[in-house]
């Protein structure tokens, strides 16, 4: 009678991994961080920060700093890493310009980041919107520097970038996510080399646009496939990059192979500012958009200070 061994086991539900001390963060709790909340909801936009998970959202929000997502909350891929809902996107929202501009005056913003889904569904991949957003943060806020965190444009890349680029952000980010042996898995939809060639192609119409790309560390990544990533960026005339700890959105999601500790972001910072990017981000908590005004303000400076340089040792 108390044989159970023809009785099927209960499906067991895969185990959370226990994140190191490191890498945790208090629950958003602030009024400021509520009151922004809201008025994503009044302006009818969407954030990265909300849709990806971001361990950050607490101290941005608290800061009126949001990562605005434009062209909907749905994307066209289905990356093994991102927490973003995967299906057929709805129509493009004509007034969402109007809004994002509308945003940056009321948080008084000095800085702004504009990202959005991948759209393979529309001709343009959905640049034209981009342009949209910037004219429209020019015409409202003129001080307000921009940068814009776009998808790679499958197939529509060199006219999308120039029509964004003619639009004149001030920092076009793009990112690449993990080492080339990872992307089969990780990032099935792109193609490193496309992805590098894109940050390229801006450089070629507009030098003076900074640029920047991030990585995720803890994938299964090697060292030195991070350091050649290091070195095609650097070919590829990248100003600034970020790198920060891969965290499982969900159990459905790419595992985590490792927690890389903060003193190995310390390390591979040192290398990064050693192989010649103007700003480096190294933390396991850092994101595209994470201090992207700070870091933006830096960034122009570094740049200035090595202009004032070269032109000083040209006098001699």
């Amino acid at each position: 009678m108390n044989d159970l061994s023809s009785v099927p086991s209960p499906e067991q539900k895969p185990e959370r991994q226990r994140k190191p001390d490191w890498i945790r963060v208090k629950a958003p709790t602030s009024k400021e961080y509520g009151e922004t909340r809201q008025l994503m909801r009044d302006l009818k936009l969407n954030t990265v920060c909300e849709e990806a998970a971001c361990p950050n959202i607490g101290e941005c929000w608290t800061k009126k700093h949001a990562t605005v997502m434009i062209l909907g909350d749905t994307c066209t891929r289905a990356c093994a890493f991102c927490n973003v809902k995967t299906g057929m996107p709805g129509r493009v929202d004509p007034l969402e310009p109007e809004h994002v501009a509308e945003l940056a005056v009321k948080t008084g913003l000095e800085h702004i980041v504009i990202t959005s889904v991948d759209r393979d569904d529309l001709p343009d991949g959905g640049a034209n919107q981009f342009v949209k957003v910037i004219q429209a943060l020019r015409a409202a806020t003129p001080n307000t520097t921009i940068e814009i965190l776009t998808p790679d444009f499958r197939g529509k890349m060199r006219r999308a970038v120039e029509a964004i680029v003619a639009a004149g952000p001030d920092v076009y980010n793009h990112n690449l996510e993990t080492v080339p042996r990872l992307y089969p898995t990780i990032r099935p939809g792109a193609r490193y080399y496309a992805s590098l060639r894109l940050l390229e192609e801006v450089k070629a119409h507009n030098p003076l646009i900074f640029t920047k790309s991030g990585v995720m560390l803890g994938l299964g990544e090697e060292r030195l496939e991070v350091h050649q990533v290091m070195d095609d960026m650097r070919c590829a005339d990248i100003d600034f990059l970020t790198m920060g700890q891969y965290l499982r959105p969900t159990p459905k999601h790419a595992e985590v192979k490792e927690f890389v500790t903060p003193k190995a972001f310390d390390a591979y910072g040192a290398i990064a500012r050693a192989k010649g990017f103007l700003q480096v981000a190294s933390s396991p908590l850092t994101r595209s958009s994470y201090h992207a005004g700070k870091d933006f303000a830096e960034m122009r400076a570094a740049r200035e200070a090595k202009l004032a340089k070269a032109g000083a040792g040209a006098a001699r």
